[in-house]
């Protein structure tokens, strides 16, 4: 699913809250004593000791806006540069890193904004990944087995394929100049299990059944079987535009990403057009859901690498 994970970890981190186990301003370094005291650039392509400290605390909500400061770099820059060098930078590639190794490279590095002075993509849910098992006190993925996905009967979303089940995992492709490209192997690589380290920071493997059953329960009003999985008003806060305009920089993100978009809680919103109300999110491997505000919903798998021609696919099936 790669960032479909995104929408998941949103709504496990939201039970939490409703639970009053957490709190939206909540700041982070209570459990990520690695992102307190940092330094953050004077601007985002700034050289990376023209800092100055952050002003502000992280709180749980700049970690589910992505605003948190840490992110994609889009443009060149020396921080874009460090990010490479060190393992950190996001793309379609699992991740290289454990997750106490990539969260320690990434709080080595400056932040590119102060909290909620700007929105880069990716980072701030792998941060928040482990920030969720370190309150849980264990594994993410039981965690997560017990308290949404176990309710929802999601039984194939984990982040690894147990090995009997590896034969129903499809390759992966890229557009080439002389067709589709295999980037990933059938039943093999680093989605088979065992995962080679904590991927509390990574990226869940699913079915489009069992990601029918989150979308199901989205449109349904955060109900799944009788039963309130997300009570109303955050399930209302995360289907509207959590980012100020202010934080909307035309670099932060593909160009025209923000033409009548938000972003709530781990989603994106359509805030303009015929759409408007729509929420949802893709996966850099050609997957993508939304949820209509007349309780339709829609998923696409395509598993091929995202790309003019996956984002057509998208648009049309809207």
């Amino acid at each position: 699913m790669q960032s479909m994970t995104k929408p998941i970890v949103a709504v496990a981190t939201l039970r939490l809250v409703q639970e009053g186990r957490l709190g939206l301003d909540d700041p982070v370094e209570t459990w990520l004593p690695e992102l307190a005291d940092r330094q953050v650039l004077r601007t985002p392509d700034a050289a990376l000791d023209d800092t100055e400290p952050a002003k502000a605390l992280i709180t749980v909500r700049h970690l589910l806006t992505n605003t948190s400061g840490y992110g994609v770099m889009t443009t060149p820059s020396p921080l874009q540069d460090a990010m490479i060098a060190n393992s950190t930078a996001a793309g379609q590639e699992p991740v290289s890193l454990g997750a106490q190794e990539w969260l320690d490279a990434l709080a080595a590095l400056p932040a590119a904004f102060q909290p909620g002075e700007g929105w880069r993509y990716h980072h701030s849910f792998g941060i928040l990944g482990i920030l969720l098992s370190r309150l849980v006190g264990g594994s993410l993925r039981e965690h997560l087995e017990r308290d949404l996905l176990g309710p929802l009967g999601m039984v194939d979303t984990d982040f690894t394929v147990p090995a009997e089940k590896a034969h129903r995992l499809p390759a992966a492709y890229r557009h080439g100049d002389g067709g589709l490209i295999e980037i990933e192997p059938a039943a093999g690589g680093f989605s088979v299990a065992p995962a080679p380290f904590d991927v509390s920071h990574s990226e869940l493997v699913s079915t489009a059944a069992d990601y029918a059953a989150l979308a199901r329960m989205l449109a349904s009003g955060g109900r799944h079987g009788g039963q309130v999985i997300l009570e109303p008003e955050l399930l209302a806060a995360l289907r509207t535009d959590q980012v100020p305009a202010t934080a909307k920089a035309a670099d932060s993100f593909y160009p025209g990403f923000w033409d009548g978009t938000g972003w709530g809680y781990g989603v994106a919103v359509q805030t303009a057009g015929e759409g408007a109300g729509r929420y949802g999110w893709s996966g850099g491997l050609g997957t993508d859901f939304s949820v209509d505000p007349d309780g339709s919903f829609r998923i696409v798998l395509s598993q091929v690498e995202m790309g003019p021609e996956v984002m057509g696919l998208f648009g049309d099936t809207r």
